[in-house]
């Protein structure tokens, strides 16, 4: 599979990653907009621009249900 994303969707694909394997369950878009320092439609917009490349999958209306689509080998490091 050949990932295409930007630098700054690696950075949410690598924390979504991180958070989930530290915490054992995936971020609300909360976490996320706390992490970036950035509003919560910047965060919004971001997690539905990963669902539509197919990056990430989640079920609509259930809090922290967003799951990876690729291994941690196609991820960069969370800087």
């Amino acid at each position: 599979m050949s990932v295409s994303y930007t630098d700054k969707q690696g950075q949410y694909l690598a924390f979504i990653y991180y958070y989930t394997k530290v915490n054992g369950y995936a971020p609300a878009e909360q976490d996320m907009q706390r992490y970036f320092e950035v509003s919560a439609p910047a965060v919004h917009r971001m997690v539905v621009e990963l669902e539509k490349k197919a990056l990430i999958q989640r079920t609509p209306r259930k809090p922290r249900s967003i799951a990876l689509r690729l291994s941690r080998s196609e991820l960069p490091d969370l800087k």
